[in-house]
């Protein structure tokens, strides 16, 4: 007769044998699942402006650097990346311009990022939480007033669904070497990382690359436009290479889901 011990010792090394399989074919599966992202971002306005670097160790420096803060629209579906197996979506927006050494690869910088989580992360089911509902009483719903007939109802996105109109940006970005004034060929990409429950990380596929059923984004990339100089204010829509006519600029009202 095995004792207590070595039987328990079985049971565990079944049980984690059987839960290591299962991850790895939860893992496996969602390379099935066709995915299709697009976007399409475009620039609204940039400006940039000049600092006095302060901090440590700058507290009596007189150096200054020039910071860019550049607005944008984004329109992006990326509900396909969504799967059993998606815990949370991390997604970005990066400048990539030239660097001013020719050898040196292009300069890239995050001017915005969120964290869209999915359906089972934003509501879990654990035993816990069906306990807690089963034992808490329940409330009167608060009285509300009655809406008004002006205001539209919102519509829910799904998770992935990103609208922003004229947003602002997140960060200011500047240069190690201080200038971005006049800086030539700016461009503005998404980028993404799928965070999965069990498996490796899933980063951004670029437009028209494939691998099996996934497919690259379809979009995705601003037209290049130039950083104007330090003492205009701004430039809009008409500095972006190959545009047509200007757009009036909308007011920032952004919604991600």
């Amino acid at each position: 007769m095995h004792s207590a011990l070595v039987r328990v010792q079985n049971v565990f090394g079944f049980f984690t044998t059987v839960a290591f399989c299962t991850a790895i074919l939860v893992a496996l599966s969602v390379t099935l699942i066709p995915q299709a992202p697009s976007a399409s971002i475009e620039l609204r306005n940039v400006q940039v402006r000049c600092f006095r670097v302060k901090g440590r160790p700058h507290y009596h420096s007189t150096k200054k650097e020039e910071y860019a803060h550049i607005k944008f629209d984004l329109s992006a579906d990326l509900t396909s990346l969504f799967n059993w197996n998606t815990k949370q979506l991390f997604v970005w927006i990066t400048a990539t311009y030239p660097s001013k050494s020719p050898s040196s690869p292009p300069s890239q910088a995050i001017i915005w990022d969120v964290i869209i989580n999915s359906e089972s992360q934003k509501n879990p089911s654990t035993p816990f939480t069906l306990y807690s509902y089963l034992t808490t009483p329940s409330k009167p719903p608060p009285k509300t007033r009655r809406p008004s007939k002006k205001k539209q109802p919102e519509i829910e996105l799904a998770p992935g669904l990103i609208k922003l109109k004229n947003s602002k940006p997140k960060y200011q970005i500047t240069d190690i070497s201080g200038q971005l004034a006049g800086t030539s060929n700016v461009t503005l990409e998404l980028g993404w990382n799928v965070q999965p429950w069990v498996g490796a990380l899933i980063w951004t596929m670029g437009e028209g690359s494939s691998w099996g059923r996934w497919q690259g984004v379809k979009g995705g990339r601003s037209q290049a436009f130039d950083m104007p100089p330090l003492k205009v204010k701004g430039v809009n829509q008409e500095a972006v290479k190959g545009s047509g006519k200007p757009q009036k600029a909308a007011e920032a009202s952004p919604i991600v889901k």
